[in-house]
């Protein structure tokens, strides 16, 4: 089995313990939806398609977990540390890249490592087309203004 596989059954098990259907189905589609926007920009920017999509899978766990999205890159950045030691799934430097790339996830704003960006950018390509009906976020314009220009849509 592969690794994403193994960690995506993992945090099915996880985000189907939320009572709410209209909060776990929220929660299922934005990590598998942040997963596969993440795999696809790093086959598009050469980084590791493995370790983007794992950490989409991860970026919001605690958010979810806790029902609280206050601060919630930066302690899930500790929480993806926890279940991927846990789960053995990755070395540590692989370790310390998604959970970078989670700590820095919500901070739009700022520049940092290729895969952190990569995270932010799958992040925003999920929130803007998950419902073009709503207006992009003003965090996020800039970001999402770039990601279709460098998709070209």
């Amino acid at each position: 089995m592969s690794r994403l596989k193994e960690l995506r059954i993992y945090v099915d098990k996880k985000i189907n313990k939320i009572e709410d259907v209209d909060k776990r189905i929220s929660a299922t589609a934005h990590l598998y939806g942040v997963s596969l926007a993440a795999q696809m920009l790093a086959k598009k920017r050469g980084l590791d398609p493995e370790l983007a999509a794992m950490a989409g899978m991860l970026h919001d766990m605690y958010a979810y977990k806790t029902g609280s999205y206050e601060d919630h890159a930066h302690l899930g950045a500790d929480l993806a540390n926890t279940i991927l030691g846990k789960l053995e799934l990755t070395t540590t430097e692989e370790t310390d890249i998604i959970c970078s790339a989670i700590y820095h996830h919500d901070d739009k704003a700022s520049v940092d490592s290729p895969m952190d960006e990569l995270l932010k950018d799958a992040d925003v390509l999920d929130h803007c087309f998950k419902d073009s009906s709503k207006p992009v976020k003003e965090k996020e314009q800039k970001r999402y203004d770039a990601l279709c220009k460098e998709l070209g849509l």
